[in-house]
């Protein structure tokens, strides 16, 4: 899945200005009861450095934000439940639909009823009509390269030589006939036709850029905050990207209709343009209106480690596994990594325990062996290689001696260079050199993934540093985009197959799982798919990344959702 990954950040004084001009607007509305602190019974507050691109359901790609939005704001045809059983959450539940879908036997025909009583915030009822134009708006411009991009991967609707949709969207009017057979309403059920069959296209549609838009309302790409809600909350005013906004109560939420949402707090004040350790500092101080007040953005691990130490404090935070996954790829294109033996000294040789410590240690991460995290059906957490947390430089250099190569064996690796990566990466090249390596790093500063990418830097890097996250409770998100040759290596470069790595046998393994119509059969065959790439050195896992939040204490109900990506689930917070 295409996800924001770099470390956002807006000048310091801008910041200070956009905080202190929120907080005054909070204290100063005239007319509305305060609480003895100064701030608003019943006002949840949630901060963020931010910054949000947009609410538009259509153009969100943002994790961060697609978990926000779709549980105070948006509603989708499926949903992940809220609540204390992760592995539940895993399924996908009837959230606009009367359940999680059904499909033909040839997992091709999709259909979903929807269910009485869900309305706009103007009080008129959520139509399969508007199911169908909301999903037609992505293949609009801007939409088509800003959102996601399922509808167009996934739809039985011809494409051009070039993989772009002969179907422009609703307002250029090209392809119409194409849409309107892939995408049909009988009554208030919408049927899905597919170009591939999907065993998981239930999961799919719990996405935004499925959700339903008003056509009367849709006010195109001109304002991308404009927000016309489904859920329990509508926007009070604008949005200000330089400070956020405010989501007060929509009247004409029905609570018998929705299944997900507790929608706790009267209203939700989003107070974008806060540096995370700034955010962390407020809510524990626990002072006037951050008292009511979590954080979305993940505490710096110094933080952390202050939070754990803390008994008070530690019962106001969660630490659930994040979205993304370190991994190596070795480059299928280098001399050395092509030889097993050098793949297998690498992975042996890898140490994971001082990989984590140096990310900031097990509240920031932990130990990975596989791309299937613990959030997906299918993991298992097996060392396949039998490394250990800490490498086995004894066994990696008895395999690298038996690769016939001249010890020291020189290896190339490139990563995305941060101040807390430099230190993680130079603890791996500790445990490599113990093996037999010499080791020359390659830190990239900028546009990492991007550079990895071109054309011929698989001959320059023998190892690539990458990371990698789902874009929904299923490995069918995590091995495909990484090792499906014919999704990524193009004559533009490998895509997120950055090590190059292309084996026509995976590729028809890959094809067999997909039709697999059992999700737990599914699930098992793309375990034994990532052990298999592990014990051939196509990739060495590093470690399952972690986050922390934080509340006040006068915050209820709170709770993280792996599925949602390891976020704040809104769905089940209060204030009290």
């Amino acid at each position: 899945m295409p996800v924001r990954t770099d470390h956002r950040r807006r000048p310091p004084a801008r910041l200070t200005a956009a905080l202190v001009a929120v907080l005054a607007a909070a204290g100063c509305t005239g007319g509305t009861e305060k609480a003895s602190d100064g701030g608003t019974p019943g006002r949840l507050s949630v901060l963020s450095l931010g910054p949000v691109a947009t609410w538009d359901p259509q153009r969100l790609s943002a994790p961060q934000d697609i978990a926000f939005a779709g549980r105070t704001i948006i509603r989708t045809l499926t949903a992940h439940p809220a609540g204390p059983d992760a592995a539940a959450r895993r399924e996908v539940v009837g959230d606009l639909a009367t359940d999680a879908g059904t499909h033909d036997k040839t997992l091709k025909v999709w259909s979903f009823t929807l269910r009485d009583g869900v309305t706009w915030q103007d009080g008129t009822p959520v139509t399969c009509a508007d199911v169908r134009y909301g999903v037609s708006r992505s293949f609009g411009t801007p939409f088509a390269t800003e959102g996601l991009n399922y509808p167009l991967a996934y739809l039985d609707i011809p494409r051009k030589a070039d993989g772009t949709s002969t179907y422009t969207g609703p307002w250029q009017g090209a392809g119409q006939a194409s849409y309107d057979k892939a995408v049909t309403c009988k009554g208030s059920t919408v049927t899905f036709r597919l170009s591939t069959p999907m065993v998981d296209f239930n999961q799919v549609v719990a996405l935004p850029v499925f959700a339903p838009v008003k056509k009367a309302n849709d006010r195109g790409a001109k304002d991308p905050y404009a927000v016309f809600s489904s859920g329990p909350y509508q926007l009070e005013g604008g949005w200000d990207p330089n400070a956020g906004g405010t989501f007060v109560r929509n009247p004409h939420w029905d609570r018998a209709s929705d299944p997900i949402r507790k929608a706790g707090p009267d209203a939700v004040e989003y107070v974008e343009g806060t540096e995370s350790q700034t955010a962390v500092q407020q809510v524990i101080n626990d002072e006037g209106a951050r008292k009511r007040a979590v954080t979305l953005d993940s505490a710096p691990p110094a933080m952390q480690q202050h939070v754990l130490s803390d008994e008070g404090l530690r019962k106001r935070a969660i630490n659930p596994t994040g979205q993304f996954v370190d991994y190596l790829a070795p480059s299928a294109a280098s001399g050395v990594m092509r030889k097993p033996e050098v793949r297998k000294a690498l992975a042996l040789a890898t140490n994971r325990e001082g990989y984590v410590t140096a990310l900031g240690g097990p509240s920031a991460a932990e130990p990975a062996y596989s791309l299937i995290g613990p959030a997906l059906p299918g993991h298992t957490g097996a060392d396949v290689v039998g490394a250990g947390a800490t490498g086995d430089t004894a066994r990696a250099r008895t395999e690298l001696a038996a690769s016939g190569l001249t010890l020291p064996v020189r290896i190339r690796v490139a990563y995305r260079s941060t101040p807390t990566a430099d230190k993680a990466m130079a603890a791996l090249r500790n445990g490599w050199e113990d093996a037999g390596f010499s080791v020359q790093l390659q830190p990239v500063e900028k546009d990492y993934f991007e550079t990895m990418a071109r054309p011929g830097q698989t001959r320059k890097t023998d190892v690539f540093w990458a990371n990698w996250a789902p874009a929904w409770p299923s490995a069918s998100t995590v091995i495909p985009p990484l090792f499906d040759s014919r999704l990524n290596l193009t004559a533009n470069g490998t895509g997120r197959d950055l090590g190059g790595f292309a084996d026509a046998k995976v590729d028809r393994e890959i094809s067999r799982i997909s039709t697999i119509a059992d999700p737990g059969a599914q699930a098992t065959a793309w375990a034994r798919l990532d052990a298999s790439l592990a014990s051939q050195g196509a990739f060495v896992a590093l470690a399952q990344r972690r986050s922390m939040f934080i509340a006040g204490t006068s915050v209820t109900g709170l709770s993280a959702n792996e599925a949602l990506g390891g976020f704040v689930d809104l769905a089940t917070v209060g204030v009290g």
